[in-house]
């Protein structure tokens, strides 16, 4: 029962829920925007090469990017398979569609975990709460039963 616990420990419950809610809160964060880089991908496979394939049969120019914010000219070769990062560093050959459905696939299960994830950090969210509630209480009461002995207040402030 939270309401006999000390307030020097029902503090260290309430700080030790903050750190985990934040935690949760960085975590789904990082997934949300891992998923946005899927999404990404798949629109680029859609638009860069999947309809470029479709409308010009010469080499189409363009940007390749050396680092977030240095990129290189260069034409693309050949738009019948692409590298997928496949993770850890390993890169798999695959066809456009077959990359799409992978990075379909990514973007689904990052889903499916970010609403998971979700439901815990409102269940925490709500265990915060309930612990502030139970410690802002027994302030009161502390508060109240130290004042108590000291006699009534005068008008003097």
């Amino acid at each position: 029962n939270l309401s006999t616990l000390p307030i020097p420990q029902l503090t260290s419950i309430k700080n030790q829920l903050t750190q985990e809610l934040q935690h949760l809160t960085n975590s789904f964060t990082q997934l949300r925007a891992a998923q946005a880089k899927f999404r990404d991908c798949i629109k680029s496979i859609r638009d860069g090469i999947e309809k470029g394939a479709k409308t010009e049969k010469a080499a189409k120019p363009i940007l390749v990017p050396l680092t977030p914010s240095l990129y290189v000219p260069g034409t693309l070769a050949s738009t019948e398979t692409v590298l997928v990062d496949v993770g850890t560093g390993f890169y798999v050959e695959k066809t456009p569609p077959a990359a799409r459905q992978f990075y379909t696939a990514k973007v689904d299960e990052l889903g499916k975990n970010l609403k998971d994830l979700e439901t815990i950090v409102q269940g925490k969210q709500g265990n915060l709460t309930v612990m502030e509630d139970v410690l802002r209480q027994r302030m009161i009461e502390s508060t109240n039963s130290s004042e108590g002995g000291k006699g009534g207040g005068g008008g003097e402030g």
